[in-house]
Order: structure tokens, then C-alpha cells, then sequence
């Protein structure tokens, strides 16, 4: 049957179909901006909640510097696999295993399973350790409150399992392995695969703080400003943040660069309208992009197997991209959908799959372009690392050449992180021990400057004790507080009204100020002021030299008020202990009148 299908694809069509995957740099400057505005909305404390780009904190805290040490179990859970690595030394090298995953009907079913192959790896070990400490490698959307504690959000990536979302992670693996009672494993950290993918960076080359990953699906994460994290209490230093921007575009945002073939992608999928951004990117979706041209393209020739969902495989469109094996992976994959193509249909083909795959490398470059700007804004730009098996072999080349116009502004260099996510959880734990460490080493330099509930009440019968002693005229002299009289006797009610000059003395100047005080209705308070300076040898100099100096500047304001002639009540700040006795009137040492 399929010798019967025989296709001739002219230039025109081919173009006609591939002309709405064609984005131009103006199209993807405001996919950025669009970008940029999500990923504020989802920081703000007062926005997240319906933001679509998420912004997740992850709570990690710092980047490798190189020192980090130690020995560390990482559970990578996959796709459609689950891998156990075992990093120790200078968490350079490690030994690993990897099981195929069939994705149980329930969570506690997931979750032992994990538990068994934690065991079973450590079992071949052969080591006589029985304390372990884990990081867990958990590649969708969780919500975070610390380091060790993740909500997961929702399933991705066509990964089913009841019972899990709005449940902790860490608490379902530990639960698992602590039933399993051979080892003592203790869960550190879960992390997202992508930060893991930022952490595996050689810190040698300088500091890594963005990620990019593109397998399965997509996301992204950065260290941001802590400050600008509104949905943390912290606020010092920074915060790794995963975008999980997947779902950019769930509120229409990418309605005017959507494709047909996008609709038709996600109408097919398990989650219509969901993960919008994911879906034009991802590699578990472009093979279905691809069929959807093709069905267009060989409209009239179709066969079942191209009306069949999943049959064209991303592996297959990898290929089919490569200039040495493309053609003949064209011709192959054509012929299993029972199309027989001749040379040109085959190069036609490779220009749909090149199409499809530049087109996720521009929205990527949008993306990352927006992380880089946000950045920019606040200090120097890091190297950004992009993840092994880039969708095409140009994909990184692609992605330099498109972030240059998009963030001219940044400047950036796109490295590969080493063994994807699973060194980077290993760098994650070790960097998590390193500043407990060092947080251990503050505590205990700063145990002696800390104050016990009980220490903090013995100082306060004693302040009480003082003041006391220097409100009575009999103990007034002896006591260390003194406690001085001010003959203010009332807190201003709200009735006052009038024009007043005040005079406040610091260290080096002082402020002559015009106070004109009038209810709300007329203006409220209003505040005219001037600065002058104090001269070292004024200063320095006799009491009265420094008066004069002061009263010499209350002329200069009130003349460039034009108040000359005008008489006003006026109010000193005098910023020295004084001995009052009255509302006007002061002594200061040797009984002299100030």
C-alpha cells in the first residue's frame, strides 16, 4: 500500500506551511517582554497567586565555589527512568545505576520503589557504610517552604500518579525508605532537575547562577536578589529560583505566535490549554508537531500510520536535522508512515524538522533573554549553562546568536553542564553542608554575645532600679540614668495651628526649618528648609562663637524667605544631655545658661 503513496512537495506549500513557525526578532522581543512581565507577576507577593510563569524559590542559597567535599547518595527520577548515583571526593566522579520506571497506579507504589533501588544500589556498593545523606532529584512544578520540604503542584509531562499532588515528596521517600530499615538514609534536599543543572557547572570557570534545560518538556531557573522574592521571608543575599515556565502563555499571552499545528498538538495532549510554552519546545511534543505539517503537507496522500499519534519520534526529527544521516533518517521514517518519498520530499522533510527545532531555540533564546534582562538590572552577568543533548546540534550556536539582540544589554556565555542534573543534586547537598558549616561557626563566635531570657530580665530590674533611683530627688545625683526633665507635658492633639522656626543641631551642620502648621483641610504640615554648615574652628571654638555662627544663618533663611520683620516663636533641638529647668531654659556644665 505505501508504494502507492508517492509525493511531490512544491516550494510554495512548503512554505505556506512552515511560514507560522517562522518568528522574527520583533516577534520574539515581545515574547521576552511578555516573559520579563510573567516572571514579575509570579515574584510579587501580591501576583503570584495567579501568575502563569511560577517562580518557585527553591531556597538554595548559594552556587558551588569549589570547595564543597563530602559523599552523597542522588536519586534522579526521569521520564521514563529512575537513576541512583553515588558522588564522593570532590563529587568529580561517582558510580551510578539506572532502572527502567513504569509509573505505578498509586504513590506509595512509586515511592517504594525508589526505596528498593536505593537499597539494591548500595547493596552493590559493597560498603560498610550505613549513614547516608540523599539529594533528590524531582524534575516538576513542587512548592517549596525549606531546602528538604517540596508540595508537589501538578504532574507534567504526561506523568501520572494519584495520591502525590498537594503531598510533600520528601516525607513520601523518606516514609519509603525508612520501611525499608537497611540503611539510614536521610533525605537533604529535593531539587528541581533543572537547578541540579545549574549547580553540575565547573565552579572553576567562575560562577554559573541560570540553567536551562530542554529534554522532555522545559524550564529554567537563576539566583535572584533574595529581596525581590516577595513570597519568602528572606531577604539577604540570594535565592535560586525555578521559572517553571512551561505554563508562559496559559492565559493567552502567546495567542498571536501559536501555530495551527500547536492547537491541533495540544487538543491532542492530556492537559488542553496547559503548559502552552512547553508544548512549542519540548521534545515529547515536536514529533507531534512534525506529523501535524506533514498531514497538511501530504493532504490528499495520507496513510494510518501518519493519522497515528506518538508514531513520529523526536529521536527521529534529531536525526533527521544531522547533515550526514538526515536524508536517509527522512526517507526511513517517511517510508514507516507508509509514504513512499523521493529525494526531494526527504529534504523537505529535513526542513520541516530544522524548522521546528530553530523555532524552539528562538522561543528559548526569548526566554532566557527575559531571566538575563531581569538580572542585568541589579549586577554582573554569570555564564548560563545549557543541558547535554541540545535539540539540534546548532541548538546552543542558535541560542548565542539570538540572546545577543534580545538582552543586548547582558552579557552572557552559554556553557554545558556535566552529567545533567545528577552531579549538580550532589553539588546542591554538599553546598547545603558547607553553609551549615559556616552558619555553626557564627553561632558559636556569636554565643557570647547572646543574651538568655533570664540574663535580658536581670538587666532589666537593674535599668528599672536606675531609672527609678534618678527620678528621686534623693538618689537623683547617684544614679548612672539620669533621667532628665524635659517640661513637655502634653503630645501634640491635632488642634495646633501656626507659623514656627526650628533650629536642628547634628554633628557637622544643622537645618534651619519653617514650619507652617494648618489643618488638612488647608495643606496640612508644610516644611521649608536649608542646611548650613558648621566650620571645624566654629566648632571647635567658644559657645558663643558657635551661637553667633547659628544666629547669623537664622538671618540668611529668614531674608531668603522674606521674613525679615517677622516675629516667630522658635523650637532648638539640642542633641546633648541637658539640665532643664523650664520648657525654655537649659544648663549645661559649670551652671552656665545655655
Amino acid at each position: 500500500a505505501a508504494a502507492g503513496h508517492v509525493l511531490r512537495l512544491g516550494v510554495c506549500q512548503m512554505q505556506s506551511s512552515l511560514q507560522p513557525l517562522c518568528l522574527s526578532l520583533e516577534t520574539l522581543r515581545r515574547v521576552k517582554d511578555r516573559m520579563l512581565e510573567a516572571m514579575e507577576r509570579g515574584l510579587s507577593h501580591r501576583t503570584h497567586t495567579q501568575a502563569t510563569v511560577r517562580m518557585l524559590p527553591t531556597f538554595i542559597r548559594a552556587t558551588p565555589d569549589g570547595t564543597e567535599r563530602g559523599e552523597f547518595l542522588v536519586l534522579e527520577l526521569g521520564d521514563t527512568d529512575l537513576r541512583v548515583l553515588w558522588q564522593g571526593g570532590r563529587l568529580g566522579s561517582g558510580r551510578g545505576a539506572t532502572s527502567a520506571l513504569l509509573i505505578p497506579s498509586l504513590a506509595p507504589q512509586l515511592f517504594a520503589f525508589m526505596a528498593t533501588c536505593l537499597c539494591e544500589f548500595l547493596d552493590g556498593l559493597r560498603t560498610r557504610q550505613t549513614d547516608f545523606e540523599l539529594g533528590f532529584s524531582f524534575p516538576f512544578s513542587c512548592r517549596q517552604t525549606r531546602l528538604d520540604q517540596g508540595y508537589l503542584i501538578s504532574w507534567t509531562k504526561g506523568f501520572k500518579c494519584p495520591g502525590v499532588e498537594g503531598r510533600d515528596v520528601v516525607e513520601l521517600l523518606q516514609s519509603a525508605i525508612n520501611k525499608q530499615a537497611r540503611y539510614h538514609i536521610k533525605v537533604i534536599a529535593v531539587v528541581n532537575d533543572t537547578t541540579g543543572t545549574m549547580m553540575s557547572c565547573d565552579a572553576s570557570a567562575g560562577p554559573c547562577e541560570v540553567g536551562l534545560v530542554v529534554d522532555a518538556g522545559t524550564n529554567s531557573c537563576f539566583m535572584a536578589e533574595a529581596r525581590h522574592v516577595e513570597v519568602v521571608e528572606e531577604s539577604d543575599g540570594r535565592m535560586g529560583v525555578v521559572t517553571e515556565w512551561g505554563s508562559f502563555g496559559d492565559n493567552g499571552a502567546l495567542n498571536d505566535v501559536l501555530s495551527p499545528y500547536d492547537h491541533q498538538v495540544d487538543q491532542g495532549s492530556l492537559n488542553p490549554g496547559k503548559q502552552r510554552f512547553e508544548k512549542m519546545i519540548g521534545g515529547l511534543y515536536l514529533g507531534e508537531i512534525v506529523r501535524h505539517i506533514l498531514v497538511e503537507l501530504f493532504s490528499g496522500h495520507t496513510t494510518p500510520a501518519l493519522l497515528t499519534k506518538g508514531l513520529v519520534q523526536t529521536q527521529d526529527i534529531l536525526e533527521i536535522t544531522d547533515e550526514q544521516v538526515g536524508l536517509a533518517t527522512a526517507q526511513r521514517v517517511l517510508r514507516a508512515l507508509g509514504l513512499e518519498a523521493s529525494d526531494q520530499d526527504c529534504f523537505s522533510m529535513q526542513q520541516v524538522c530544522s524548522a521546528v527545532c530553530l523555532r524552539a531555540a528562538g522561543l528559548c533564546a526569548a526566554g532566557l533573554a527575559a531571566i538575563l534582562s531581569h538580572m542585568c538590572r541589579n549586577r554582573e552577568l554569570p555564564a548560563s549553562p545549557v543541558p547535554g543533548s541540545p535539540l539540534v546540534p546548532r541548538f546552543s550556536e542558535t541560542l548565542q546568536q539570538l540572546v545577543k539582540p534580545l538582552a543586548p544589554e547582558c552579557e552572557v556565555t552559554l556553557v554545558q553542564s556535566d552529567d545533567g542534573s545528577g552531579k549538580g543534586i550532589a553539588m546542591v547537598a554538599a553546598v547545603a553542608s558547607r553553609l551549615a558549616a559556616q552558619r555553626l561557626q557564627v553561632n558559636q563566635t556569636l554565643a557570647l554575645l547572646q543574651l538568655s531570657p533570664d540574663a535580658l530580665g536581670k538587666v532589666q530590674a537593674l535599668l528599672r532600679r536606675e531609672m527609678e533611683l534618678g527620678l528621686k530627688k534623693e538618689t537623683h545625683a547617684m544614679s548612672s540614668v539620669r533621667m532628665l526633665p524635659t517640661y513637655i507635658c502634653a503630645t501634640p492633639d491635632g488642634s495646633e495651628r501656626g507659623d514656627f522656626l526650628a533650629l536642628d543641631l547634628g554633628g557637622t551642620n544643622f537645618r534651619v526649618l519653617l514650619v507652617k502648621v494648618h489643618s488638612r483641610e488647608q495643606g496640612g504640615v508644610q516644611i521649608l528648609s536649608e542646611v548650613y554648615s558648621i566650620p571645624p574652628n566654629v566648632a571647635q571654638g567658644p559657645g558663643t562663637q558657635l551661637f553667633d555662627h547659628i544666629v547669623e544663618c537664622i538671618v540668611d533663611f529668614q531674608t531668603k524667605q522674606g521674613m525679615m520683620g517677622h516675629t516667630l516663636p522658635l523650637g532648638f533641638t539640642f542633641s546633648f544631655p541637658c539640665q532643664q529647668t523650664s520648657l525654655d531654659q537649659v544648663r549645661g556644665r559649670g551652671d552656665r545658661r545655655c
